[in-house]
């Protein structure tokens, strides 16, 4: 029974431990796990792309092929432990690292089956926002939420704008079809449909260009239009970012004189000299 109970303890702090240097950043232990795991994404993320360019492809095939299958048998003892030493399992693995953890180790298996599939290993270079917990940058993490509840405030306005644009290349499309018609590249309305996309977003690519008089008028009215609509997400989001920004009572705020121009690591008011955080 004693024996039992001594084994259960040596595993609970073996746990205990491990979780600390995979899950913690305070530890030099902890960091340095952190650090090396950041290396080995970018290394790992840096093969696939070696391996798709043909002639290093062709040289240092073998090379690449075990390189990428040891970062991805270490990726997956990485994920087993972090499963294995979290308290909460299921919160771990659904959480939005955990799906990102898993989503990094499964194209190297599928390759097996499905031939390619291994260069969505990419999608470890997601696994790099962990620098935001290791390096302390919780103020771009903040940065972010404030964007992002910006973008959600506006996604109304925007989805009416996007609305609006869709109905002008539509239209526009389908007049172009009319006015060009299939001698001059515009074979079907859907055709030309994406050329108005094309040239409502100033990209031009050039595959199909109109060729009457009329088709190159509409065009550069298009392209016109193109210019004054791409301003306008940004104003929208803009409005919202200016409107959060007054909704929230700055963090760093003098209790003195309510000054609130301070960097974000400002321990005293620079209006007044008071500590800006009473401990």
């Amino acid at each position: 029974m004693k024996g039992d109970l001594r084994k259960n303890k040596n595993s609970s702090r073996w746990k205990v431990s491990l979780h600390r240097i995979i899950f913690g950043t305070n530890t030099k232990s902890g960091r340095l796990f952190d650090e090396l795991l950041l290396v080995s994404i970018v290394l790992s993320v840096i093969i696939v792309f070696l391996d798709s360019v043909s002639w290093i492809k062709v040289k240092y095939g073998d090379l690449l092929y075990f390189a990428e299958w040891f970062f991805t048998i270490l990726f997956t003892i990485e994920y087993i432990l972090r499963i294995i030493t979290s308290p909460k399992r299921s919160q771990y693995i659904f959480s939005f690292y955990g799906v990102i953890d898993l989503l990094a180790i499964l194209p190297t298996y599928l390759s097996i089956f499905l031939v390619g599939s291994q260069y969505l290993i990419v999608i470890r270079i997601i696994r790099l926002l962990r620098i935001f917990r290791v390096l302390k940058l919780s103020r771009y993490i903040g940065a972010s939420g404030f964007l992002w509840k910006s973008i959600i405030n506006s996604r109304h306005k925007i989805f009416v704008f996007l609305w609006l644009v869709l109905i002008i290349v539509v239209v526009v499309g389908a007049v172009m079809y009319l006015v060009e018609g299939p001698e001059n590249g515009f074979r079907s309305i859907p055709e030309s449909i994406y050329w108005a996309i094309v040239t409502l977003t100033t990209v031009g690519y050039g595959d199909i260009s109109p060729q009457t008089d009329l088709g190159k008028v509409i065009a550069s009215l298009l392209m016109i239009t193109g210019y004054a609509i791409i301003a306008v997400p940004t104003g929208i989001i803009s409005v919202e970012m200016t409107k959060v920004k007054l909704e929230q009572k700055p963090e760093n705020e003098c209790p003195e004189c309510q000054c609130s121009d301070h960097d974000e690591d400002a321990k005293y008011c620079k209006g007044c000299g008071r500590k800006l955080f009473e401990s």
